[in-house]
């Protein structure tokens, strides 16, 4: 099996495994992540060609050149990569505050995307830009400010989990990414979360979708899920599940049942689909 490297185009850090049968999966994190938390679900995908990006202002990656960006921004710079690295389709899969970009994206250049899956998804906030920010997403930058990112990982990391004391790997994993998170990176991505309008985006996706939560997801619960899913066009509902135990961090939780989920889901879709 082809190894995971660390790679760098149009000015984005990413981590990418070649070779392979099936349509490329192309994997967006969220907002206290990194490309890194997708390694275990990258290693259960057997043989699938996979890119996981270190978003605009994340790792090594640039930040955006707006203050305060949107999901099109994102989007923007996925497609720059994208067309680069020459992927003319991909199954695109956003977590958390990467769902926002993926399904912007899979709205914006729908022949480009075979199938998507938004996983433990973010609804956004919906204010208008310039506002203040919501109370939930102000706070996130005034713990950073006020803890460090060490400390703050160290405080919220659990929260991610449906039972962190049993699984001690996982949550360093997770603390780890969050503790990497700099500036103005992170900002930038607060930003457009605040803006977000998630629901809005899902009523325009032609592209099969597929909803996947955790049962145990505090961040973004279940009947968030549920409501998205609800706000997809009858003809792109392709699948909902929802994971027994799991928390937020669902693609580190269970790797193995997401993967063996996708693939199950995909099937002919990420070649047929046109």
């Amino acid at each position: 099996m082809n190894a995971i490297t660390q790679r760098t185009a149009e000015g984005i850090s990413y981590l990418a495994r070649d070779g392979g049968a099936g349509t490329p999966i192309v994997l967006l994190h969220g907002i206290g992540s990194n490309a890194q938390s997708f390694v275990p679900l990258i290693e259960a995908l057997k043989g699938r060609p996979a890119l996981a990006w270190n978003a605009p202002g994340y790792d090594a990656s640039q930040p955006l050149p707006v203050d305060w960006p949107d999901a099109s921004d994102y989007a923007a710079a996925l497609s720059r990569l994208l067309t680069h690295l020459g992927v003319p389709r991909c199954i695109l899969l956003g977590h958390s505050l990467g769902t926002l970009i993926a399904a912007r994206f899979a709205v914006n250049s729908p022949k480009q995307v075979a199938m998507l899956f938004l996983v433990s998804a973010s609804l956004g906030h919906g204010t208008k830009k310039g506002d203040p920010l919501p109370p939930a997403v102000a706070r996130r930058i005034e713990d950073l400010d006020r803890l460090g990112a060490e400390k703050f990982a160290a405080a919220r990391s659990p929260l991610l989990l449906g039972d962190p004391a049993t699984q001690p790997d996982v949550l360093r994993a997770v603390a780890s990414a969050m503790a990497a998170v700099r500036r103005p990176g992170y900002d930038q991505a607060a930003r457009m979360l605040a803006t977000a309008r998630m629901l809005d985006d899902a009523d325009k996706i032609e592209v099969p979708t597929a909803v996947f939560i955790g049962s145990k997801d505090t961040i973004t619960p279940p009947a968030g899920a549920h409501r998205l899913f609800e706000a997809l066009r009858p003809s792109a509902r392709e699948a909902f599940e929802e994971f027994a135990g799991a928390g937020h961090a669902i693609c580190q939780e269970q790797p193995a049942a997401v993967a063996r989920a996708i693939t199950a889901i995909a099937g002919d879709k990420a070649t047929t689909h046109a």
